[in-house]
């Protein structure tokens, strides 16, 4: 019969709105605090390297106007290291060291020339530093270079995000 149409029924309940999952995708992609927009992404774990790259993300902030926007990536273990399984899985390790390092930066006096936040990740460093970038649209991510047989054995975050990072990438020795 051309032109009938079947009614849906009254209790029907749509199952997905694409329009109201494409709004939620939107509202956490631009849950960032908006004051920190284009600011300076810095990686800082406590080392000697990061402190370095702080500090010259520090300046790099103040002399440009904008926020700093500090992150620590915590780190995740394969669980083959503990239980020998196959295929590998990811856990992520409670790291209190973001909550140490969050007191430290509150209590630095150097830190009130800039506003800045303290961002906390975990997974890959060059992954979650990218990350943080895109979703401040950072004008810079700074990172601290990597001294040791570890850089030279499984590359160095530094290098990794300097390949792969669709923002500049500043390197502090």
């Amino acid at each position: 019969m051309a032109g009938h149409e079947i009614p849906e029924p009254a209790d029907r309940k749509q199952v997905a709105d694409p329009v109201s999952e494409l709004q939620a995708a939107e509202q956490s992609r631009d849950s960032c605090d908006p004051a920190f927009r284009h600011g300076v992404v810095v990686g800082f774990d406590g080392s000697t390297s990061s402190e370095r790259a702080l500090a010259y993300a520090i300046g790099m902030a103040s002399r440009s106007g904008s926020g700093l926007i500090i992150v620590h990536v915590a780190n995740r273990l394969p669980t083959t290291v503990w239980a020998g399984c196959e295929p590998p899985v990811f856990v992520d390790v409670p790291d209190h060291r973001t909550e140490v390092l969050g007191l430290e930066l509150a209590c630095a006096d150097y830190l009130s020339e800039v506003p800045w936040i303290l961002v906390e990740r975990g997974g890959d460093i060059c992954h979650e530093l990218e990350e943080v970038g895109r979703e401040y649209s950072a004008d810079a991510i700074v990172v601290g270079s990597t001294h040791g047989i570890v850089g030279r054995i499984f590359g160095s975050v530094s290098g990794r995000l300097a390949r792969r990072a669709q923002r500049p990438v500043i390197v502090i020795p």
